[in-house]
């Protein structure tokens, strides 16, 4: 069962790392150009209002006072100036210290009650903007102070220009503002897109190797050609690649072993067979599909311990892992296996009071008693014992307690420089052949496979110098 699984595919590394870089810098780069423009205009308002200010001025210097009157010496050649500008129009407005006009645009808006003064320059100049002629004008009124013997007071000056020259200043701003920031962001998706392709270009050559690998080649892949940041996953590779190496191993010697196996009683039932079909007399033949009738059952056996072997050998099981009882499960087998010890004329007893509840799968744990429980039946000699006992053992202060399945019984036991060796697969020790020459040597090596998946650990003892077998399995107890 996968821990997690994703809907869509994950997608490329590349768009994926240009995405996350540019995305960003996109928004960045606009933010920035905003700033910029702004700046910009405000630069430009400034330079234009200094012009603004400085032809007030100007036009300032030419204001007089006359016969008691206030007058605008204001020359053909000045008013041409005002009037037109390069990019645009100007307007100017003279008004006497009484609101009376003097010279100039008389229907220049005159200046609002509510526009402050100008703290940027050392004058007593308001700059606004207002709608004149139907064109946005931007308006410096400054006061001029006039006085002589019989009048004083202040004047106002008003010089207005229409937007055309900030407009184009401000679209030229702009225009260049983008091309530089757009420019900026192609150069620096170039470099990412060039350092990316470069950045990549160990993991392509581990593409290649592996795309260019034999199937039966399952060596380990150079950590040290790719990235410190994707070693792990390369060494995570490896592992799992020995990993496999192993299982294959593991199951071209359990094919061999099994098809070595398998040869010789095939062999046997085919010899029987021809000496069957030559075979005149009744009663020989009847000997002889006995023999055939022994010898299936004998391969029988050995095929579904084989099957049991491979399921087990692969971790493969009937469903998840759950909480079982082991004291159902022995009560289940010594249930299943009690005929052929009353046929036997052995004592078999279950010793399980208590309940003991571990975590595993419910047919292994089955399968693994039933080989405990039939290897004891078939090797212990008639009128003996066997006693089954499930149990929990507590191992020390302050650890959990442990859970016990054990079989003792009362036959002859397995030497004590054999007791490893009877785990491996076909391997029967010289008493279990001679007790029992048809069995096939898988069931201990079944009952080990199965306790490992489960985290167990299995113990084989004599109970009496030489005799009396005892397998003790425990399991974790969480």
């Amino acid at each position: 069962m996968k821990l997690w699984q994703s809907a869509d595919p994950v997608g490329s590394l590349r768009g994926q790392f240009l995405r996350w870089l540019l995305i960003p810098l996109v928004l960045l780069v606009a933010l920035n150009a905003y700033s910029v423009y702004r700046n910009a205009l405000d630069a430009a308002d400034l330079a234009y209002d200094r012009s603004l200010l400085a032809s007030a001025r100007a036009l300032s210097e030419r204001v007089d006072i006359v016969d008691g009157k206030l007058v605008a010496n204001v020359p053909y050649v000045a008013l041409d100036s005002f009037e037109t500008d390069t990019l645009g129009r100007l307007y100017y407005k003279v008004t006497g210290v009484n609101g009376e006009f003097v010279s100039g645009y008389e229907d220049l808006p005159t200046l609002p009650s509510n526009v402050p003064r100008s703290e940027i320059y050392p004058a007593l100049v308001h700059f606004f903007r207002a709608d004149y002629l139907g064109q946005e004008v931007r308006i410096a009124a400054l006061h001029q102070p006039v006085y002589d013997d019989r009048m004083r007071g202040i004047a106002l000056i008003e010089v207005g220009e229409t937007m055309d020259a900030r407009r184009g200043l401000s679209r030229t701003i702009l225009i260049d503002t983008l091309l530089r920031q757009a420019a900026l962001v192609l150069a620096v998706a170039l470099m990412v897109w060039v350092a990316v392709r470069f950045v990549l270009h160990p993991l392509m050559q581990l593409k290649s190797n592996v795309e260019t690998r034999e199937p039966t080649d399952l060596s380990d892949f150079d950590p040290a050609l790719v990235h410190k940041e994707i070693r792990p996953l390369i060494i995570a590779m490896n592992g799992y690649m020995a990993r496999l190496q192993t299982l294959i191993s593991g199951q071209k010697r359990f094919i061999a072993d099994a098809s070595h196996q398998l040869r010789t009683p095939l062999t046997v039932l085919k010899t029987q067979a021809e000496l069957a079909l030559r075979e005149n007399d009744t009663e020989a033949m009847r000997q002889i599909v006995q023999s055939i009738a022994a010898t299936t059952d004998s391969t029988v056996h050995l095929a579904n311990r084989l099957l049991t072997l491979a399921r087990t050998g692969h971790g493969a099981a009937e469903g998840a892992m759950a909480k079982v009882s082991l004291r159902d499960i022995a009560r289940q087998v010594c249930t299943e296996l009690a005929l052929p010890a009353v046929k036997k004329r052995l004592d078999l007893a279950l010793e399980a009071e208590q309940e003991v509840m571990v975590l595993g799968h419910a047919l292994l744990l089955h399968e693994m008693l039933s080989n405990l429980l039939d290897n004891a039946i078939r090797y212990t000699p008639p009128h003996g014992h066997i006693v089954v006992r499930a149990r929990l053992k507590a191992v020390a202060e302050r650890l959990p307690a442990e859970a016990v399945l054990e079989i003792e019984d009362s036959g002859p036991g397995i030497p004590v420089a054999e007791q490893e060796r009877v785990f491996a697969p076909f391997y029967r020790a010289g008493a279990a052949v001679e007790s029992n020459p048809g069995g096939a040597g898988l069931g201990l090596s079944i009952v080990r496979d199965i306790a490992l998946l489960h985290n167990g650990q299995i113990t084989l003892s004599n109970v009496v110098a030489g005799q009396c077998l005892r397998v003790v399995i425990s399991f974790p107890v969480d």
